[in-house]
Parts: structure tokens; C-alpha cells; sequence
């Protein structure tokens, strides 16, 4: 694998795990959308993910995640169109879809 590949699904691990220490082990919907700190950290992570998911794919197409352009999508959403992007959302792709996606990260580095 690419060298820089590498780089680029170690900085979605790590964008991962910054998320997971944002959110508390006991998972509240409520919380997260009173704590804005978490909300705009969450954001920037999810713009990271975005961003070195959209270069994986260019540079290697070959290498498949699920919802890579779901996951691209939403970065220029909160990029481009942050309006657009609501709590509901963020937690959704937190609860559901960021445990997936660092499992097939993980096994794409073989950790």
C-alpha cells in the first residue's frame, strides 16, 4: 500500500479517536447538542475524515470503504453548506457509521 494511503487512513483513525473522546461513554443526544464545543470539534473531525477519504479514492480507487461518498459529501456539506448541517445528523454518523468505517480503516493497516 501507498505510503501516503498510510498517512491518510492513520489521520481517519486518529480523527476517529479525537471523536471518541469528545463523546461521553454514556451517549446522549441531548448533551451533544447543548455542548457546541463538541458539536465544532466533532465538525472538523468529520471534515478531516472527509478530505483524506476523497484522496484515498482518487489516488487508489481501488480501495473500497462503505459510504465514501456519503462521508466526502458531507465534508463539503459542512464546508460549503454548514447551514445545512444539523445535530441530528452529526450524531447519527458518530453513532452509526464512524464505528464501521474505523473497523474497515483498521483492517485495511491490519491492526
Amino acid at each position: 500500500m501507498d505510503e501516503s494511503i498510510k498517512i491518510w487512513l492513520a489521520d481517519i483513525q486518529s480523527a476517529i479517536g479525537e471523536i471518541k473522546q469528545f463523546i461521553p461513554l454514556k451517549k446522549d443526544f441531548t448533551w451533544f447538542c447543548n455542548d457546541l464545543k463538541t458539536i465544532r470539534a466533532v465538525e472538523r473531525n468529520l471534515e478531516i475524515i472527509g478530505e483524506a477519504i476523497n484522496r484515498i479514492v482518487q489516488k487508489s480507487p481501488g480501495i473500497k470503504l462503505k459510504n465514501t461518498r456519503k462521508i466526502v459529501d458531507t465534508r463539503n456539506r459542512i464546508i460549503h453548506g454548514y447551514d445545512t448541517v444539523s445535530d441530528e445528523i452529526l450524531w447519527a454518523i458518530v453513532i452509526r457509521d464512524l464505528p464501521e468505517l474505523e473497523k474497515e480503516v483498521n483492517e485495511l493497516l491490519d491492526i
